[in-house]
């Protein structure tokens, strides 16, 4: 990779070492203030038809207590649009004076009532004056013009209604609806998302309205953070005011999986001091939503800016598309291998075959036989005691030298080594070795570092600033031109689960993001140990949130992906059930990803990423795609599921579940 500099490049944020936000023009919606100064917002969405007035009071105030300070309302049509001044009369009444935001996609004419009744509107570029016909078009630069004109045309009122009602808007721009306009000149890229947002921005601009946020949502965690990262520039070079940033990762899905897939795309961007207001979407009640927005940002509310980390003066990253780090291969570490995971066994004594389930290798000793499941890690790390037992052949061990030094049986097992091991010439494995390096270490490292050793080098850093500690580290490699394999290794001396999966999923997948890392690592910490049974929940909590992580940043597709769609007053049916029901059928196909929509809104464009697509289409009728080719329509929701899964099978994709497939 030929050096650029990050001051001439890549001016998406201020610093990559220290933590510093970007600065932004505050935007005023109703009391609250987003970006300036002021703290990050949490902001959330109802999934209660809009036409239930008493229903989405009601779901709002759950909302509001839980932490959400901005709540986002569907309004598809001129009837919800006017029935959210009910909506807002009936909270005011109840004492809450939270700002609304109208969610408006297809209908001007609905966000024209809405700009008149509630804080904020959201826009999207991609269907707001478009409809999509998945069309090819062939443009001149006139008539590319002439559909610029026509889009002012459209989009014009609604500035004007804005500006003289003191109504701000967020130009949201979706991966997943892009025009076909845009689609036709720019591709389905992150250039393309920013381009849309921009046509939209140049129109407020020319009319000096200013009330604006901007956001670049996206259900592929690497496209949103290049997109975001893209906007900054763009918004920079082209002379634009420093709008503040709404982040969210879209159809992110439910529970583990869509906590650690938001984190990975909105964690990337804060820790670069990126966003000035964050929703999470997942396929739970929205009450659930703030929560996890709270625990996200909360890390960086007290956290120092200086993180007294050498600054990076030329960076080797090209911020704006995928490059994996080049890597030289360490038996099944780097090259062409994909991450591995390694988990952390260390602070477990005399562990028994049974307890290796907590890695995804499960003991049959009704048959003497080992299974792995999904998520089987491929390295445990055991620290100063080995295993005391035959470890299953898809899994290999890592022990402190001067416990591996002296054990008898080795063809498994391998050395973790410190740098002053190395330095003094103690004996290594001829095959693979782990190097356990601080990131404060690394650059004392290189004089005893060449890319013909059998080592992959283990990073760590005490540092608050974890992500950035770890990119510096990586960085001084690439500089010096050491390829050896590189493993993260992340330690959180808070046990709680939900900080472990947003926390790792941000410093861990921050990195993949940019291709940095050939592994992962999340270390026991020996603080926050409990019982035994405590500690083995929280090995086997490292173990799924590591194999969540490198799905989420696209690096290592381990289980079924299901890119789901948090419900909103448009859904047309239960995704929470349905999400549900059909993962029961269907999480046994590796590497499958199905996209279950509950409307057309975020449909075929964000599910181009799914190999499957199930979206509602009308009361009790349901979409079938392949891709982005429509399959079926109007497929009874009974029966629907059962059709995906003849899709599935006509395709070549089915497997027969295994009975003991759900340990």
């Amino acid at each position: 990779m030929e050096l650029k500099t990050v001051s001439e490049n890549y001016r998406y944020c201020n610093s990559l070492t220290n933590y510093s936000r970007r600065k932004t023009i505050p935007v005023r919606v109703g009391d609250l203030l987003i970006g300036g100064d002021n703290p990050i917002v949490v902001q959330s969405m109802t999934t209660v038809d809009t036409m239930d007035t008493e229903g989405s009071i009601e779901q709002s105030i759950r909302m509001i207590e839980s932490g959400c300070q901005l709540v986002r309302i569907t309004a598809p049509s001129i009837k919800e649009a006017e029935n959210l001044r009910k909506i807002k009369e009936g909270l005011r009444k109840r004492g809450y004076d939270t700002p609304l935001v109208a969610d408006i996609h297809f209908t001007p004419n609905a966000a024209e009532v809405a700009a008149r009744i509630v804080e904020k509107v959201r826009v999207n570029p991609g269907n707001y004056a478009d409809k999509k016909k998945f069309e090819v078009l062939e443009y001149t630069d006139a008539s590319y013009q002439a559909e610029l004109e026509r889009i002012r045309e459209r989009f014009l009122p609604l500035v004007k209604i804005c500006k003289a009602n003191g109504t701000a808007m967020r130009i949201g721009t979706n991966h997943g609806s892009l025009s076909d306009r845009i689609m036709s000149r720019y591709g389905d890229t992150p250039l393309g998302m920013v381009e849309s947002a921009l046509e939209f921005l140049r129109i407020c601009e020319d009319e000096n309205y200013h009330d604006i946020v901007i956001s670049m949502k996206s259900s592929n965690t690497q496209v949103m953070v290049q997109a975001y990262r893209l906007l900054v520039q763009k918004l920079d070079e082209g002379g634009f005011k420093p709008y503040p940033l709404h982040l969210g990762v879209t159809e992110a899905g439910d529970g583990e999986d869509g906590r650690v897939k938001s984190a990975v795309g909105i964690g990337a961007l804060l820790e670069d001091g990126l966003g000035d207001t964050v929703r999470v979407s997942l396929t739970e009640d929205p009450e659930f939503e703030s929560p996890v927005v709270k625990t996200l940002i909360s890390r960086y509310n007290n956290r120092p800016e200086i993180s007294g980390i050498d600054p990076i003066e030329n960076s080797p990253i090209d911020p704006f598309s995928y490059n994996k780090r080049k890597s030289v291969e360490v038996v099944n570490f780097g090259g062409g291998n994909v991450p591995r995971v390694i988990t952390d066994v260390s602070l477990i004594s005399e562990m028994q075959p049974k307890e290796l389930r907590a890695t995804g290798h499960f003991y049959l000793p009704e048959l003497d036989k080992w299974k792995m499941n999904d998520l089987g890690c491929d390295y445990i790390y055991s620290g100063k005691e080995a295993v005391p037992f035959m470890l299953p052949n898809g899994i290999k061990e890592i022990l402190d030298h001067a416990s591996w030094k002296i054990h008898p049986e080795r063809k498994n097992k391998f050395p973790a080594v410190s740098l002053g091991q190395m330095v003094s010439g103690e004996e290594l494995h001829p095959s693979l070795n782990f190097l356990s390096c601080s990131c404060e270490e690394v650059v004392e490292a290189l004089p005893v570092l060449s890319n013909d050793l059998p080592v992959v080098i283990v990073l760590s850093t005490e540092k608050a600033h974890q992500m950035q500690a770890l990119r510096r580290a990586f960085i001084s490699l690439i500089e010096a031109g050491i390829h050896l394999p590189v493993v993260p290794k992340v330690t959180y001396t808070d046990a709680d689960a939900e900080k472990t999966m947003l926390f790792a999923a941000t410093d861990v997948g921050g990195l993949l993001i940019d291709g940095l890392g050939d592994g992962v690592l999340i270390g026991l910490d020996r603080l926050t140990l409990g019982s035994r049974e405590k500690t083995l929940e929280q090995v086997k909590l490292h173990n799924s949130v590591s194999f969540g992580v490198l799905q989420a940043a696209r690096t290592r597709m381990s289980k079924t992906e299901y890119i789901s769609c948090p419900s909103c007053g448009r859904t047309l049916f239960d995704l929470q059930e349905t999400t549900a029901m059909i993962r029961k059928r269907t999480d046994h196909l590796k590497g499958v990803k199905i996209g279950i929509m509950g409307c057309i809104v975020n449909g075929p464009g964000e599910m181009a990423d799914a190999d499957y697509g199930y979206v509602g289409s009308g009361k009790g009728k349901i979409t079938l795609y392949k891709g982005k080719e429509v399959v079926k329509r109007s497929v009874p929701s009974e029966k629907a599921v059962d059709e995906l899964i003849g899709i599935i099978k006509q395709d070549g994709q089915w497997i027969e579940p295994e009975e003991n497939d759900h340990h």
